[in-house]
């Protein structure tokens, strides 16, 4: 108790009578006494930061799905959306930019999700901790308000006013002296303290506030991207009998298959769209080659602006000078990278990247389609064939949004992730149940490590989500 301890410290003890507050005897402090009450009280250990904010995360993206199910577009926005579309002009080129266009601001969209999450989770452990604290004190809080109410009702004896109760009123002074300055002390930290509680309060309500906003943009970015994606349908559709019977033989294909590459050669040579449009791809990359020194430095250049033909067929240039320019194929945070443990052994031939539920996934290049479909331990899989030898391996998606033999550009949706992690050899031993997107790039059929290719801002390794 802090007014006994403070008064024992001056050589004065302090006796609470419930009939006479504050009343006051001056004797000597017993030595034993002071070392009794100043032994230090065990105390429990301290929570683990890592561990706490991981389940702090866990419980805000669960209160986030809760809040993106009671977020739904109006009728009118609806209608908006699809008289947009409607107004697009009606060909392949202008349909792809915008889903193009359409995915970079849903994974936008899913990056402020992501962000903003971390920071409520952030908050919520701050506010946490300030509540503990609160209650590991609040015996020594309720001492220091009792004190406090006793003083105002009962004030010591002024000597000037009652002069009889001089040894009252020195007895008093002498208290006072030791105990105002203690209670002065823990009466700020008191009231700092409910100051950062209400202000980690408002803090999270405004981004809560913000974040609401943020789902609903990117609820209606994810209903635009549907009608996109059907108007690109309805384009491209070719025989149905012909895709039907694709789809069936590169099922069998994959079916036989023992390995990345007998897939993709049997794909190559097997599957008429992938073999016509990998001639073409070819081809084209041939005709690059023959190009001047000056006609080769004019297309890279256009190439870089951004706006490259979208008419081609092959890569705007060549894989190998893309290094520290590719974007993740989707927001989320890199649980393992190329060459860490994968939980059976041996080395991650890949990284692997959790998401939240429903996360667009991007071609991170451009690139033809070689195989879209599942295949063995991989799950639902994409294969991407970027030209110079170099394939782009996707796996752990729920929706494959293209089909074998499509020529896709960089940021072009390709695919939706689901809303749980879906189990396969590329996911062992991630303790999480987010969805988990794994990506490999393969350089002549042999594995390489991506982190080269991404942006600076990609290549970091994020915090293991266990």
């Amino acid at each position: 108790m802090i007014l006994p301890a403070l008064a024992a410290g001056f050589g004065v003890a302090v006796t609470l009578v419930s009939t006479s507050p504050f009343s006051v005897q001056a004797q000597d402090a017993a030595p034993e006494a002071a070392q009794s009450f100043n032994a230090p009280a065990a105390e429990p250990p301290p929570p683990d930061p890592a561990a706490e904010l991981a389940a702090k995360r866990d419980q805000t993206r669960a209160e986030l799905e809760t809040l993106s199910k009671t977020i739904s577009l109006s009728s009118d926005k609806v209608s908006e959306l699809q008289q947009s579309i409607s107004n697009l002009e009606k060909n392949t080129q202008s349909i792809r930019q915008a889903l193009i266009d359409s995915a970079a601001r849903r994974k936008g969209l899913e990056t402020q999700i992501l962000e903003s999450e971390k920071k409520l989770a952030d908050l919520g452990v701050k506010e946490d901790g300030i509540r503990r604290s609160l209650h590991e004190r609040r015996g020594l809080l309720a001492e220091v308000l009792a004190a406090l109410q006793r003083m105002g009702r009962n004030p010591p004896p002024a000597l000037l006013v009652t002069p009889d109760d001089a040894l009252a009123s020195v007895r008093s002074a002498i208290l006072l002296g030791a105990v105002v300055p203690g209670m002065r002390k823990e009466t700020d930290k008191l009231a700092a303290g409910l100051a950062s509680l209400a202000a980690l309060q408002t803090a999270s309500a405004a981004e809560k506030t913000a974040l609401t906003a943020t789902m609903a943009d990117s609820i209606e970015e994810e209903r635009r991207m549907d009608l996109l994606l059907a108007e690109n349908d309805k384009l491209s559709r070719s025989n149905a009998a012909e895709l039907e019977a694709e789809r069936k033989r590169s099922e069998e294909l994959a079916g036989k298959a023992t390995s990345l590459e007998g897939l993709v050669a049997s794909m190559e040579s097997e599957i008429a769209s992938v073999r016509e449009a990998a001639a073409a791809a070819r081809q084209a990359e041939e005709n690059r080659k023959l190009l001047t020194d000056e006609q080769r430095a004019q297309a890279k250049a256009l190439a870089e602006s951004g706006v490259p033909d979208k008419n081609r067929i092959a890569p705007a240039y060549p894989f190998a000078e893309l290094r520290a320019k590719l974007e993740l194929p989707v927001a989320g945070d890199i649980l393992r990278q190329f060459g860490d443990a994968d939980g059976t052994g041996h080395e991650a031939m890949g990284m692997t990247v959790a998401t939240n539920p429903e996360t667009v996934v991007t071609a991170p290049a451009d690139g033809l389609v070689v195989f879209a479909g599942a295949f063995r331990s991989y799950g639902q899989m994409i294969i991407l064939d970027a030209g110079d030898g170099y394939h782009l391996v996707l796996s752990g998606m729920d929706t494959i949004n293209t089909r074998q033999g499509k020529f896709v550009f960089s940021g072009e949706p390709l695919a939706v992730m689901g809303a749980k992690r879906v189990a396969s050899a590329t996911a062992l031993a991630l303790e999480t149940d987010r969805p988990t997107l794994y990506i490999e790039f393969r350089k002549d059929g042999k594995p390489v490590d991506s982190r080269p290719w991404w942006t600076a801002k990609d290549t970091g390794k994020a915090r293991n989500d266990s």
